[in-house]
C-alpha cells in the first residue's frame, strides 16, 4: 500500500526554498550594487537610476548586457589570474571592484 503524501511538509518545505532563493537574490544584488561600485551612489540616485533602466528601449538595454557580460568576464579573468599568482591575490579582486565603478558611471 502507498504511502499517503504529506501536502504541509511539502508546501512547508517549497515555502522555505522560496524564501531561501529570495534572500540569496537579495544578497547577490547587494554585492553587485557594491562591486560595480554603485554603493558609493545616494539610495535617491540608486533608485533613479534603476527606474530609468527598467523604462530604457531594448537597444540600450543590450548595450548595457553587452557591457555587463564583460565585467563578468574581465572579473572571472581577474579572479583567476590572482589566483595563479600567490602574491596579491585580494588585491586583484579588490582591483576589479572599483575599476568598473567609472564606466558604470559613464553610462
Amino acid at each position: 500500500m502507498r504511502k499517503p503524501r504529506d501536502y504541509d511538509a511539502e508546501l512547508h518545505a517549497l515555502t522555505d526554498k522560496a524564501k531561501a532563493l529570495k534572500a540569496r537574490k537579495q544578497t547577490q544584488l547587494g554585492e553587485l550594487v557594491i562591486a560595480t561600485g554603485a554603493d558609493a551612489l545616494s539610495i535617491e540616485q540608486l533608485a533613479g537610476a534603476l527606474l530609468d533602466a527598467v523604462g530604457a528601449g531594448a537597444g540600450v538595454k543590450e548595450a548595457w548586457r553587452k557591457t555587463g557580460a564583460a565585467f563578468f568576464r574581465d572579473r572571472g579573468a581577474r579572479a583567476r589570474k590572482g589566483a595563479r599568482s600567490n602574491a596579491g591575490g585580494a588585491s586583484a579582486s579588490d582591483a576589479g571592484a572599483q575599476s568598473p565603478a567609472g564606466e558604470a558611471g559613464a553610462a
